[in-house]
Parts: C-alpha cells; sequence; structure tokens
C-alpha cells in the first residue's frame, strides 16, 4: 500500500484455489499480505484497461471513427463475459 493514500475496506470472493495460491506468495515474502496483492492486481487491470482504450482509440481514429452501432452491437456478442454463475450458493 502506498503511504498517504486512502484506502476502504471492501469485501470480495475469490476462489479457494486462488486464496491459497495468494497465501502462499505471502508466505514465501513475494508479496506483503493478501491485500497488497489485491491492490497491485487492480493496478495492473486498471492500467491494462487504460492502455486498451487508447489503443482502441488510435485504432479507429486511423480506420474511420466511432463504431456504428451494429459495429458495436457485433462486438458486445462476441467479447461480452458469459455469466458464472451468480447467484447460486456453493457447496458447504
Amino acid at each position: 500500500m502506498v503511504c498517504g493514500m486512502a484506502s476502504v475496506k471492501v469485501t470480495i470472493t475469490l476462489g479457494d484455489a486462488e486464496l491459497l495460491q495468494i497465501k502462499k506468495l505471502a508466505t514465501q515474502g513475494k508479496t506483503p499480505n493478501v491485500s497488497a496483492f489485491i491492490q497491485h492486481a487492480v493496478q495492473v487491470a486498471l492500467a491494462d484497461v487504460a492502455g486498451w482504450g487508447a489503443m482502441l482509440a488510435q485504432a479507429l481514429q486511423q480506420t474511420g471513427g466511432p463504431l456504428s452501432n451494429s459495429e458495436r452491437a457485433w462486438a458486445d456478442s462476441i467479447l461480452k463475459p458469459t455469466p458464472r454463475g451468480r447467484g447460486r450458493k456453493r457447496a458447504a
């Protein structure tokens, strides 16, 4: 965590295997703790989103401008993630 930055506690859900891997990294000293690992992962993901957004804007500028409604609908249908069982209860 960066000193001086405000932080807010949130609840997230991780798979058992992912959490075990993160805890193992913390035990090995490769990350300070689970929270630090998640904070870093979020920073990386946000940088990726910004980078892809900039790259898309540049590509659109070079190829004729913004997507049409039909192009956007097609892209959404191809790229939309599939639901991962929201609302299902995990077996105890």
